[in-house]
Formats: structure tokens, sequence, C-alpha cells
């Protein structure tokens, strides 16, 4: 479960602007995560409470915003919406797709005291 990590990532970026910016505690991270990025939001939530806990964030609720994964079709020369790597056009059915977005993970928001 890459999740996990993921969190141990985030967690250790938490711990880094606590001392950057001087605050003691984290009640709410906003993530932005790729439709495109494989991570697993349930995995992430349960992973988020996990790794947390006895940290400057055990307690805090994770909110997760989800971004649509985009690409640009070479056939119809626009950037589409798709939902799964190797998916075709939704517009002209073509698989000549170049992923453009949709695939990183990124803290968006902090609430802190």
């Amino acid at each position: 479960m890459h999740e996990m990590s993921l969190c141990e990532g985030v967690l250790q970026v938490l711990e880094t602007e606590s001392k950057n910016q001087g605050f003691k505690r984290v009640k709410t991270v906003w993530l932005e995560i790729g439709e495109l990025s494989s991570v697993e939001v349930e995995a992430m939530l349960f992973s988020f409470d996990v790794v947390t806990k006895g940290s400057l964030a055990d307690g805090a609720k994770l909110s997760i915003i989800k971004t649509p994964g985009a690409a640009w079709c070479m056939q119809c020369c626009k950037s589409v919406n798709i939902k799964k790597r190797f998916d075709e056009c939704p517009d002209c059915s073509s698989y000549q797709l170049q992923v453009t977005g949709g695939e990183d993970m990124k803290i968006k928001e902090l609430e802190v005291e």
C-alpha cells in the first residue's frame, strides 16, 4: 500500500512547514489528488489517521479534492478529460492521447493553529 508512504511524505511536509511558519497543530489538510495518480482515496484516508497518530496532525481531518485526468487529443487537436490512462478520446474515439494532467498529488491548503 503506497498510500502509507505518501502520507508519511505529507507528514514530513507538515512538520517542516510547522518549523518554518510557526504553527503547532494541524486541524485540516486539503489534498488535491489527480484521477490518474493511482492513489486510492479510502486507503489514503485510513493511512493518514495511522501515520499522524501522536504528531502535530493527530486528529486532523483529511479532505480530498479530486482533479480530472486530462489529455491532448492529437486527432481533435484539443484538450479532453479522461478517466483512465489509455482511454479513447471522448469526442473522436482516437487513442492518440497525450496525458497532460491529473497525475499528481499536492497539498492544496492547511488549517492550522
